[in-house]
């Protein structure tokens, strides 16, 4: 860790779910109880885990056709909003930063390296989970899928992110779970750490990234290995 000096001014972005946070318990929560009101049967925590990630639609469009019930685009919007309601009203009761989190983002920090949420998560449910596990003082922006041209994995995600922290792509990374994050790292030209504990349908070494970590906490020096041969801009200047 005596490198850390290397990741002064690079910009770190972040999946949310998944890769900071083990949403999985409330977004399925939240899920069952919508289905409960409709009147289907809640589903497997295990069915559900890896549906996450993708927003909020994306979730509820799974979830019930999981549950034998494809929501029709008339229904849909009205559904989105009421499960956004009841995800709120629980959004931290079981969904906890990943091992490892709380230390490395204090120590990337430290480092003077820009922290960045890049999530396809809507921004105001991604600042209300981290206010309510005291992260969002960690990072310099939180930039969901609103807030962005459009969501991973388009590249403009990733560039959008980089960019609302006054980065540069050149000594950028994205860290993430799924296939969205390492499709819009590559896409945006930016390396593509990924995680192997978060919420990914293939085995993640097969999404394409540049480096598989299995502890958050081996993110700073992964993150030095994979800025060692970009180039620093105004370098010699």
């Amino acid at each position: 860790m005596h490198e850390l000096q290397a990741l002064n001014g690079a910009t770190i972005a972040f999946d949310l779910d998944g890769t900071l946070v083990d949403t999985a318990p409330d977004l399925v929560g939240a899920l069952n109880a919508i289905l409960s009101q409709e009147g289907l049967p809640p589903l497997p925590f295990a069915d559900v885990r890896l549906m996450v990630g993708r927003g909020a639609r994306a979730l509820l469009e799974r979830g019930f056709a999981a549950a034998g019930a494809p929501l029709d685009a008339l229904t849909a919007p009205k559904l989105v909003e009421r499960f956004i309601a009841v995800y709120l009203d629980r959004i931290a009761h079981e969904s906890a930063p990943f091992p490892g989190v709380v230390e490395t983002l204090a120590t990337l920090r430290r480092a003077d390296a820009r922290l960045v949420v890049c999530t396809n998560k809507l921004t105001r449910l991604s600042v209300a989970l981290l206010d309510a596990l005291s992260l969002t003082d960690a990072f310099d922006a939180v930039i969901g899928a609103d807030l962005a041209p459009a969501a991973k994995p388009d590249p403009s995600h990733v560039l959008a992110a980089i960019a609302a922290v006054g980065g540069d792509p050149r000594r950028a990374v994205m860290v993430g779970d799924s296939i969205n994050d390492a499709l819009a790292a590559v896409r945006a030209k930016v390396p593509a750490l990924m995680v192997s504990f978060g919420y990914t349908e293939e085995p993640v070494e097969t999404l394409g990234g540049d480096r598989v970590i299995h502890s958050f906490l081996d993110v700073p020096q992964a993150c030095i290995d994979l800025l060692a041969s970009c180039p620093r801009p105004n370098a010699g200047l």
